[in-house]
């Protein structure tokens, strides 16, 4: 650590409660690290410095006068742009809204706020989170940390780059089909999957749609989970949001992995998955595997995952953007109108038949878990790619019949409700940041974050499985 922009958010925030730290010179920190780096990726597409300089002062007032400043006291936060921010531009990756300012925010937001967090900057998206390259024709495209020309994934890719490259110790994240992780796993950093209603999603378009949902993302388990904590609340508005949050614990102490029995398997038994890519996850189990009582090498009965996958993020569009089809066709990104037009040609026979297929899958997935406390599999099917090519086209030598279908390894859990923490696991075979997924059933979040925070230690031992760090984001470079 040469910076205090390089500290993780615990460290950073135990530090700033004993007055070791500057919540000023944190966010110095950081804006000089986004000034030194953010050029070459184009993670940060908006700040208002002037308000963060101003929180960040008041922040570190009130902790000299005494008073408490709450969770996140004076850490500075990276918000998706997918989120509304009061005051802050936020455009949703789109050219409808490229110069749309809230005037309030979303409501994990305002938890953020709440909790003491430094609102600094909004991280790139692509439009409407739709696709899982972070490029839009708003701010262009987003590079990889460790290599500028490829992809840093998406929807979430301004946040998991912000976070390897130290522009935030803390960012915000959603996830349908993998927005939230495959950006993780490409950038070497921590991302965090809660159960649908967790962290409250009030305002979707469809509320009884409840694949989508907003975690966070840090630089190890422990700091997304501190982020979480500060995201979560109970809100009605979400037909999915309980009390149950409550389960999430205020402090992790890592869970016994010496007594657990962990499932693992590089293609969930459905998804198309890179051969190395595939050869470095067995690698990787073999080194991490003896830490656990037992390893099974198997996986869940996707069967019908695909299709059920296909119609209801169809649906999904259908019901937030048909007005904007008809309306402003032009002004779409293509993943956009692609998703959308295909759901308008969908039946009502083909919707219903997705949901009792996913029903069925649910109910698989969690009989499932009887026989083992976790599963783990890769977080990505591929190596970073070029990020000119939106998608990808083929693995090993087949097309890919949908610009979807690579990400079936995180779509595939979705589907069945699962809760799931990306850990950084060193770099694959091109040398690019390679991740995994620790994966439990719905409600099992608690369950996975310890475990997750116990794995994390045990891979940090390891040479090969150490979390990545970019090389551009040192001063030297």
């Amino acid at each position: 650590m040469t910076e205090a922009c390089d500290l993780s958010a615990v460290e950073a925030r135990r530090l700033i409660g004993q007055r070791q730290l500057s919540p000023v010179e944190l966010l110095e920190s950081c804006l000089k690290r986004i000034e030194a780096t953010n050029s070459r990726v184009n993670a940060v597409v908006a700040m208002d410095v002037e308000q963060a300089r101003g929180d960040a002062k008041a922040a570190e007032a009130s902790i000299r006068a005494g008073a408490s400043r709450g969770l996140l006291a004076g850490l500075p936060v990276g918000i998706k742009d997918l989120q509304a921010t009061k005051g802050l531009r936020t455009t949703w990756g789109s050219l409808l809204f490229k110069d749309h300012v809230p005037v309030e925010d979303e409501l994990s937001v305002a938890n953020i706020r709440k909790a003491g967090g430094v609102i600094l900057a909004k991280t790139n998206t692509p439009e409407f989170g739709a696709g899982a390259n972070t490029t839009n024709r708003v701010y262009g495209a987003t590079g990889n940390p460790f290599d500028p020309a490829k992809t840093c994934g998406g929807s979430s890719g301004g946040s998991a780059v912000s976070l390897a490259l130290g522009h935030v110790p803390l960012a915000t994240g959603s996830d349908y089909g993998g927005s939230l992780r495959t950006p993780a796993g490409f950038c070497g950093v921590v991302g965090f999957r809660p159960s649908p209603g967790v962290v409250p999603s009030v305002d979707r378009a469809a509320g009884l749609i409840p694949f989508g949902v907003t975690g966070p993302m840090g630089r190890t388990v422990a700091d997304a989970h501190l982020l979480l904590r500060a995201q979560i609340s109970e809100d009605k508005r979400d037909p999915f949001s309980s009390g149950d949050n409550a389960r999430i614990p205020a402090q992790l102490v890592g869970a016994d992995l010496g007594r657990l029995r962990v499932a693992v398997s590089a293609d969930l038994g459905c998804a198309p998955v890179d051969k190395q890519v595939a050869g470095v996850f067995e690698a990787r189990t073999r080194l991490f595997g003896s830490a656990f009582r037992e390893v099974q090498r198997r996986a869940p009965d996707f069967s019908g995952v695909h299709e059920v996958f296909e119609v209801h993020r169809c649906v999904h569009f259908v019901a937030a953007h048909r007005t904007r089809l008809e309306t402003a066709r032009d002004l779409l990104d293509r993943n956009v109108v692609d998703n959308t037009e295909r759901g308008l040609k969908l039946s009502l026979a083909d919707v219903s038949a997705a949901h009792v297929e996913q029903t069925k899958l649910y109910k698989r997935f969690l009989a499932f878990f009887k026989d083992v406390d976790v599963l783990i599999c890769p977080a990505a099917s591929v190596s970073p790619f070029p990020h000119g090519q939106l998608f990808v086209e083929e693995i090993n030598g087949e097309k890919m019949p949908t610009y979807m279908r690579w990400l079936a390894i995180t779509y595939a859990p979705t589907m069945a409700l699962a809760c799931s923490a990306v850990l950084p696991c060193g770099v694959d075979h091109l040398g690019m940041p390679f991740g995994i997924q620790v994966v439990g059933p719905n409600g099992a979040d608690a369950k996975v974050l310890e475990i997750a925070h116990a794995l994390e230690q045990v891979l940090a031992g390891h040479a090969e499985t150490r979390r990545p760090v970019p090389s551009l984001g040192h001063p030297s470079m």
